[in-house]
């Protein structure tokens, strides 16, 4: 005869859209109605994990290259003045298309999970409109054509970042999410990758685009191939909903504050650093390696963090120490006057941010409201990456001409410790409870 194990409760069979019960560790008093499965059983092996981790990294190698490098690349044709004025349209057309695109395709993902289709399909169609996005990219000659390809390619390419980010919040179980966000971390670097090895290998502007095409696929595919686990779900309680509500309203609000920073001190950092190289030979050299370990150094360490985290159960006290991190890069940026101590406060800064970044992911992920509209809400937060890429720049300009970077990097700094403090008034639980059906 067959004997339960203590503290857990068999699920039920019902359908995977209906609650079923589960073995709850532990409830916190803080969040009534959330709950936690702990049980090491029900955890994603470590390989299924990471291939969560590469299709974000996909993502990413996207939509990087060509907004850092082959963007400015094809703008050289332009005169000074004009090729300003393209890449700022680029720019802010490009954001105001990419926070819409993603609403709308992360809806769309909810929409067709609701009917039970999944959302695999619509990441594969994406993967192939950024492919022809990039075609259309190419052939671009003209100014408005140029503004018309972007906002096509934003287009094409959050469809895939909807649809990659709305799959690890429905797959991956509570407790193994500031693992999964974690792994995002890997995007940055393969892209830096990917971004040399089109300096290093591509002679043309097709072959660029194909390999970015090439690395992009590569990334993505592996997702697409594994079926998705049976997740089994827990709903918050109702009377605990208006709470969650507020909670990711504060935790959308600090992942803005620190994009903003980040934002800022990208538009200005090249110049800053000039400043501290003093004008000697191997300038481009020698910041292209500090952005390389800028991307590689959080690496490692979100990881480490991202799992400890999970570990734990809290979340809190490991994003207010990156943005104490983060923040302590920013102050001795603006007092160091030699490129060596520059160049690690930066990474430090640069750490600090990407690790905050990524545990916030996570965090978002645990108080997303139960129910269908996760795609839809996930880009509701993606809001926090676009509306940045439009304030920095003029809090930047009102900055910069009257002040110095000293006085900028301490507005920045004062930011991210800001975004730092709001965790704290965060709870650490769940929106709900959910593991792969055993």
């Amino acid at each position: 005869m067959m004997t339960k194990r203590p503290g857990l409760v068999r699920p039920q069979r019902r359908p995977a859209a209906v609650s079923a019960p589960l073995d709850i560790a532990s409830a916190t008093s803080h969040n009534a109605g959330v709950q936690r499965a702990t049980s090491t059983n029900d955890r994603l092996p470590a390989p299924r994990l990471s291939l969560y981790g590469l299709a974000a990294a996909g993502g990413v190698v996207g939509y990087a290259p060509l907004l850092t490098l082959l963007l400015p690349m094809r703008l050289e044709r332009f005169s000074e003045a004009a090729r300003y004025d393209v890449l700022a349209a680029c720019g802010i057309t490009g954001a105001v298309a990419a926070g819409l695109a993603n609403i709308a395709f992360g809806w769309l993902g909810d929409w067709l999970v609701a009917r039970g289709r999944g959302r695999r399909g619509l990441l594969l169609a994406g993967v192939i409109a950024t492919m022809v996005s990039f075609a259309i990219f190419h052939a671009a000659r003209g100014a408005l054509e140029i503004v018309a390809a972007i906002i096509i390619f934003q287009i094409a390419v959050n469809i895939v970042v909807a649809q990659v980010g709305a799959i690890i919040s429905d797959e991956v179980p509570s407790d193994q999410k500031g693992t999964a966000a974690a792994l995002l971390t890997l995007g940055n670097p393969l892209a830096a990758g990917a971004t040399a090895l089109i300096v290093a290998a591509a002679t043309t502007e097709e072959w660029c685009l194909a390999i970015v095409a090439m690395v992009m696929a590569g990334c993505i595919l592996p997702l697409l191939v594994v079926a998705p686990p049976d997740i089994v779900r827990v709903e918050t309680a109702t009377r605990g909903r208006t709470a969650m509500r507020r909670r990711l309203a504060i935790t959308w609000t600090a992942r803005l504050l620190m994009q903003v920073a980040s934002s800022g001190v990208g538009l200005y950092l090249f110049f800053y650093l000039k400043d501290l190289h003093g004008g000697r030979s191997g300038m481009a050299v020698s910041v292209a390696r500090l952005l390389f370990v800028g991307t590689l150094v959080p690496v490692p360490i979100a990881i480490v963090l991202g799992r400890w985290s999970d570990e734990v159960g809290r979340r809190k006290p490991f994003l207010a120490g990156t943005a104490l991190l983060a923040t302590l890069g920013l102050v001795s940026m603006a007092l160091v006057q030699s490129w060596t101590m520059g160049a690690i406060a930066y990474v430090a800064f640069a750490t600090g941010v990407a690790v905050f970044i990524a545990l916030n992911t996570g965090h978002a992920m645990l108080l997303l409201p139960a129910g269908g509209k996760r795609g839809r809400d996930l880009g509701i937060l993606n809001l926090a990456n676009t509306i940045p890429q439009i304030v920095a720049p003029i809090l930047a300009w009102g900055v910069r001409p009257a002040h110095g970077f000293a006085a900028a990097l301490a507005i920045m700094a004062a930011i991210t410790l800001l975004s730092g403090v709001l965790p704290l008034l965060v709870g650490d639980g769940d929106g709900e409870c959910e593991r792969p059906r055993s």
